[in-house]
Formats: structure tokens, sequence, C-alpha cells
């Protein structure tokens, strides 16, 4: 059997980080951890080849080698799903189709020959028991929760790594918190299951041997959702990390409740983690009991943000404005926050009603849907009636957007962490990490609106706090990517 495996194509998005990858010279953020974990679930006696349209073209060529093509993807990656879905079945072939995009909504493609949805480690072995036996279904689901500790370690042979600017490795699914707009508990439930941390290791060693020496995101819902396990598994991967000279820095997803244990700050600082993603939401406590965040409810989300920057990670914050218990005064109020606390790479979107979810499930309840959202975290239009008035809601998130990303504002930030952040992580500076510099010099230093703002804080750094420099050079540039990202939102 030939098998194709095809990632779809990701919009350009505020995470697609497409406009400064071109500064390393990588075409894509992240490969398709899920697709590439299903290869090493396949019968290792089939062919299988990975196409992601991120990096090249599917071909026709492509399509004609395959038996059987299976595609999977998230959200927002429903329209190049359906495209992509529409072609193969022209050309004749068998198309299986999975992946959180199908499990929430499989009933909207048309074209799809079997659905392997929720987790694999269940539903594709019913799947290939059914082939081998003949009697294929067009569905295949279940609610069990599987058992991690026996899902392999992701076939990397399918990818060129050269391609990526950063690797993913799963070490837990689920959380443990129920957030009204998220899809979390749909997707993986609210009890955290993880991987042995000889496994996770191993996953580590497989990159390591397959001769990756940049970041890795752990991709898991919430990192620390199972706290004894996650440090039981980071001791043993701060002695790998030492032993191996720290190939790899770190980042992750968790909640602000980590900020709470200085233990786990302090073991996730020494196993080489920089950064660390967090659903700040918004400031307004209304808002977060509203949609369940208590977490952030009921604690100072400024001082949490402090700590972690001084237990020496980055905070990455997603931030939204739009719930129902939100007023005009939002937006001016979050900006003031983003900016208080210093979250450089803060992700604002409008609140979208994802299927299935608390919130999708309410607002249909009270005829408030109004289309399916593109799953897309900045994109401007509004799947559902928001209490302040559509209008309302739309402009003052773009005034958020035209305000955080102009220039001054976000060098501002950066000086804000930098002031704030105690850097504990072992940087390797790779020759793309000096190109990158070299090209921000020209594109930034000569070139952009923000060569005057670029200039002193490459100045400043380099006076003043030279170890965070390759940090300074790579939040600049990330700056352009967010420009451009903003001016496409501003656009819309």
């Amino acid at each position: 059997m030939n098998i194709l495996l095809i990632n779809p194509k990701y919009p350009d998005t505020f995470w697609s980080f497409k406009h400064a990858l071109k500064f390393i010279a990588k075409k894509a953020s992240m490969p398709p951890l899920g697709l590439l974990t299903v290869g090493a679930m396949l019968p290792k006696e089939w062919h299988k080849k990975l196409v992601d349209t991120n990096i090249s073209k599917l071909t026709d060529e492509h399509i004609e080698w395959a038996d059987m093509i299976f595609i999977g993807g998230m959200i927002v990656q429903k329209d190049s799903s359906q495209e992509i879905i529409t072609r193969c079945k022209s050309m004749g072939k068998t198309v299986v189709a999975g992946g959180p995009l199908f499990t929430t909504q499989h009933e909207k493609f048309k074209g799809v020959d079997h659905f392997i949805l929720n987790e694999a480690e269940v539903t594709l072995p019913m799947f290939l028991k059914d082939f081998e036996e003949k009697t294929l279904k067009p569905v295949y689901t279940s609610n069990i929760r599987p058992d991690i500790t026996q899902t392999p370690i992701p076939l990397w042979s399918l990818i060129n790594l050269d391609d990526y600017s950063t690797m993913a490795i799963q070490f837990s699914r689920g959380c443990p918190f129920n957030c009204e707009f998220c899809d979390i508990v749909i997707m993986n439930g609210r009890n955290p299951r993880t991987k042995t941390s000889e496994q996770l290791i191993a996953e580590f060693q497989s990159l390591y041997d397959a001769g990756w020496r940049r970041g890795i995101f752990i991709v898991d819902d919430n990192f620390i959702g199972h706290k004894s396990k996650v440090k039981e598994m980071l001791a043993k991967l701060i002695e790998w990390q030492k032993e191996h000279k720290y190939p790899f820095t770190l980042l992750t997803e968790a909640s602000t409740n980590l900020a709470d244990d200085r233990e786990l700050m302090q073991l996730m600082s020494t196993a080489n983690f920089n950064a660390v993603f967090l659903g700040l939401e918004t400031p307004h406590v209304d808002s977060l009991n509203e949609c369940g965040k208590f977490q952030n409810a009921t604690r100072n989300m400024v001082d949490a943000v402090k700590t972690i920057h001084q237990n020496g990670m980055q905070v990455f914050g997603g931030f939204i404005v739009g719930f129902d218990s939100d007023n005009e005064k939002i937006f001016e109020t979050q900006i003031g926050f983003i900016q208080q606390i210093g979250v450089v790479t803060a992700m604002v979107g409008m609140l979208g009603a994802l299927p299935q979810t608390r919130l999708w499930h309410r607002l249909k309840s009270e005829g408030r849907l109004l289309s399916e959202t593109t799953g897309e975290n900045t994109d401007v239009n509004i799947s559902f009636v928001p209490k302040m008035g559509k209008e309302t809601l739309i402009n003052g998130y773009k005034k958020i957007i035209s305000t955080i990303y102009n220039p001054k504002l976000y060098y501002k930030r950066i000086n804000i962490f930098l002031k704030n952040y105690r850097p504990t992580v072992r940087n390797r500076i790779s020759p793309s990490d000096i190109s990158a510099f070299i090209r921000s010099i020209w594109k930034i230093g000569i070139l952009s609106r923000a060569r005057m703002q670029y200039w002193k804080l490459i100045l400043k750094t380099s006076f003043t706090k030279r170890k965070l420099f390759p940090l300074a050079v790579e939040l600049a540039i990330k700056g352009q990517h967010f420009e451009k990202i903003s001016k496409r939102i501003l656009l819309a």
C-alpha cells in the first residue's frame, strides 16, 4: 500500500510567523505532529510519503502514486482541506480524514470516504482491522480516552527537518479546567493523561539523533495539568539536557497557576524552557467568571506574568474581547493591561464559538449563532451576535491591534519585558541566527518604520544586557511579522 499523508495549508495567521521565518530561511513554523504520529501507527510494510502544503506544492504525481490519501488538520485549515479532498476524489482516490477539524464537524465535508475521528490510538486500529477484513465503514469514532504511553515516536523521516523553525513533541493530553470557549475538553477531556518520562526522553533522543539542534514546542493543551508527573519528567529531562549539552530550547502552553509553583518554574527553567503561552484573556474579572476562567479571576495576573518572567520564561499571551460582560471600555483596558505586563507576543482576538464547545451550545440555544467560525484567532468575521454590537466590537478590536503593534508601543513592551526577565536558558547561536541579524539590519534598521526603535533596542541591549541581545533581535524580527498581520486585520 502507498499512503500519502497531506497537511493542508494554513492561512497567513498570527502564529504562522510567515513574515519572520524569511529572516531565518525556514519555510514553516512547525511540522504536522498528528500526521507524523499517525504515520508511525500505520503498518510498517506500507509505503508512506508526507506532503506539507505549507512547504511544497501537492502535485498530481504525488496523488497518482498513492493508493490511499490521509488528510488531517485544524479548523483554520478547513478551506484548504476541502480543496485537497475534492482534488483527490477527482483523481479517483480513497480519502481518509481525521484530526480536530473533522472530529467536531465531519458532516460538513464532501468527498471523504472514511473519517477516523477522536483519538487515533483508539479509532485507527478499528479502521485498520476493517481494512484487513474488507469491511470498511464511513465513520470511526469513540469516546474512549486512550493510554498515550503506547503512542509511538513520530515518524520524523517523513519530513525534512531543515524546513521548519521548531519541532513539536507532546507529553500530555487534556486540561483540568473547563473554559466555556475552549474545545480541549471535547477533544482530550479534563483528566490529563501523560506519557512516561522514559517515553518522552526517547522522543527527544530521536530528534537529537536526527540532527535537530533548535527549539522544541511541547504542544500539550496544558503542560502543567498533572504537576507531579511533570516534575518527575522534568527531573529526568534536566539530566538528559545536561548530558547532551543543552541541544534544545523549549516552549509550551500552561495555565496562570504556574506562577504559584516556584519549584515547577525553576525545574522548567533549568530544563531549558524559555517561553510559555498563557491564556490571559482579559483583565475584566466579570468576563473571566463568565467564561469559567476562574484560575485567572482569582489571582493578580500582573504579578503572575512578572513572576514567570523573573523565573526565566517569556510569557506569550492570548487575549479576548467580545464577552457578554465586556463594555466599550474593554478596548482601552486591554491595551493598558497588555502594555503594563510587558507581554511582547500578545495575540488578541475577538471571541469565537468553536464547534460543540459550551459557548457554541449556549449561543445556539440563545439564537445568537450567525455562522461557522474560521478558527483563525485574529479573524474579524464575527460568528455570533455580540451584546455590545458587531460594529462596536470590530472597531474596538481594530483599535487594540493598531495600537499595541504600533512600533512605539511594541518596542516599549520589549523594554518592559527585558527589564523583568531573568534568563537561565542556554542558547545556541546558529549560522541562521547570525544571518537573521544581518537581514534585520537592512529590513528593519533601514527600511522599516520601526528603524528608530530598532536601533535604540539594539544599542541599549548591546551595552546593558548583552546576554539578551539574540532575544532582542528575535523580538524585533517578530515585530515585522506582527505589523504585517496587523495591516491585514485593519484592512479586513
